[in-house]
Parts: C-alpha cells; sequence; structure tokens
C-alpha cells in the first residue's frame, strides 16, 4: 500500500528522549511544522526547559510532557496508558530514547547488558505494541524508530549497545512490511556522529579499567559532531516522504556502505581506522 506524504500539522507526535540532543530537536520542529507534543525524558528538569520553550514558542498547540524511566517495564506500561488515555489517535510515535554502555562483553554484568537492552529495544517494542491502536485511529500516521550506526556495525566493546540497536533496525523492519496495510508508515533510523549527550552520560561497564573510561569518553564525544537540529530535519523530511530507512551523516552512510560491499571483511577494515 503506497501512502501519501504525512501530514504533521493537527496531529499529535510523542517523542521520547525529548530533553536533549535530536529528541529536543524533533520537539521543536515537530511544533514548527504544526503538531501538537508528547514529551518524554527521564531529566525531569531538561525536559522541563524544552516543553516551556516550545509553549512559549507555539502557545497554540498542546505540549505536554512526561517523566518516566524506560529502564522500568512498569514504568514504560504506565506512560503507554496515560498516553492513550490522553491520546486515544495518535498521528506519529518517535521512538528516540537511548543509553551506551562501553566495555567489552566480559567487563560488562548482565544487569548492566539488560538495562540497555530494556531502554532501546524493550521500551520501543512495548510503546509501540500499546500505542498501535491510536495510531491505526489517525488514517495516515508514521512510526520512527531511531537505531543507531551501531545497528548497522558491530565494533567490538559495543555488545549491549550493537544488540539493542540491531534488535530495534530488525522490529523496524518487520513493522514496515506489516503496518503499511494498516495505513501507517515506519521509518527506521541509524544516526551516525550525532553531537548529543550520548557520550557523556555514557554507562561504562563495572570490568572496565578506571583509567581507560576519561580518555575514550573525550575520545568518542570528538566524534559526535553533526549537528542534532540537521538530524532532527532530515529525520522529519524523511518520515514525511514515507522513506523506510535514513542514515545520518558520512560516519553513518560510509560505514553502510562497507559493510553492504563486505560482509565479513568489514570488521577488520573499521578496527583499522579506529586505531
Amino acid at each position: 500500500m503506497r501512502l501519501e506524504r504525512y501530514r504533521f500539522a493537527g496531529r499529535t507526535a510523542v517523542v521520547t528522549g525529548a530533553a536533549s540532543g535530536i529528541g529536543e530537536h524533533l520537539g521543536y520542529q515537530l511544533a514548527a511544522r504544526g503538531s501538537g507534543l508528547v514529551l518524554v525524558d527521564v531529566d525531569d528538569v531538561r525536559l522541563k526547559v524544552v516543553a516551556d520553550r516550545i509553549r512559549a514558542t507555539h502557545p497554540e498547540l498542546s505540549v505536554e510532557s512526561i517523566v518516566a524511566d524506560l529502564a522500568s517495564r512498569e514504568s514504560v506500561t504506565d506512560l503507554a496508558s496515560q498516553i492513550r488515555t490522553g491520546h486515544p489517535a495518535l498521528g506519529m510515535l518517535v521512538n528516540n530514547a537511548g543509553i551506551a554502555l562501553g566495555g567489552r562483553f566480559d567487563q560488562v554484568t548482565v544487569d548492566e547488558f539488560e538495562t540497555v537492552m530494556n531502554v532501546n529495544f524493550r521500551a520501543p517494542m512495548l510503546l509501540t505494541h500499546a500505542l498501535l491502536p491510536s495510531l491505526y485511529a489517525t488514517p495516515g500516521s508514521h512510526l520512527v524508530n531511531v537505531s543507531s550506526l551501531f545497528g548497522l556495525i558491530a565494533p567490538a566493546g559495543q555488545s549491549a549497545y550493537s544488540a539493542s540497536k540491531f534488535a530495534l533496525r530488525g522490529l523496524s523492519q518487520v513493522l514496515y512490511a506489516e503496518l503499511g496495510g494498516h495505513g501507517v508508515g515506519v521509518t527506521t533510523v541509524h544516526p551516525g556522529g550525532v553531537r548529543t549527550r550520548i557520550a557523556d552520560n555514557a554507562r561504562v561497564g563495572s570490568g572496565v579499567p578506571k583509567e581507560l573510561v576519561e580518555g575514550h569518553r573525550k575520545l568518542v564525544a570528538k566524534l559526535l559532531t553533526f549537528p542534532p537540529e540537521k538530524a532532527a530535519r532530515q529525520i522529519l523530511d524523511a518520515a514525511a516522504r514515507r522513506k523506510a530507512r535514513v542514515l545520518i551523516a558520512v560516519s553513518a552512510k560510509v560505514p553502510d556502505l562497507l559493510a553492504r560491499a563486505l560482509p565479513v571483511g568489514h570488521a577488520a577494515v573499521m578496527r583499522k581506522v579506529v586505531r
């Protein structure tokens, strides 16, 4: 089923991870396109700043902010129930929230690994499943799942993050095949080095030597240069056109080409580049 362009004005969009980075700018730009908002984040202070800024700029729009810990299944279930009660019809759901965890697989605990999976994969899965009736209720609605460059390639030291983002990519591709017949578009997003707070907030496996942590964090931060406002614009433009997939920044596009050209050998090439 071929869907018409997504219409932003007069509809409500849910955005998780809305207090900073890509999510923050998605909020600004969705509002500028005429969408009411439900903004979700665990950081209540930053979330209030973003929501208040949008309300001041767009007083005609409904802007709701909800503080929720997406690592908690109970919290996600309560969040979904609250959104469905207040918004039985939704135009867009953007599963953007995510956390990172550095360290080799043998340097992270099972609990640390599961926390990343819970935020990055279980929460989007639960929210999408619970809010599908609200998306079905709006003809021509749209789902955006933000995966990652590490949902395309799987570098050493990123076992939990890559596992979660590959899982989200797989779910998104299945939903793209399934939901089009119900009038719901699906876009999977793979950002490269976008300038967000993910490096500042990244968790480190409890088994990683402490003397390596700060140097690695600074290195990662230097690689995050792509403007989040530009990433948000590309995501919304892709959703408007009903694109199935969008890669953000050259740092995602080049590794994607490499991985497709060398399905096995790209890992060795990437290791050399990183070194």
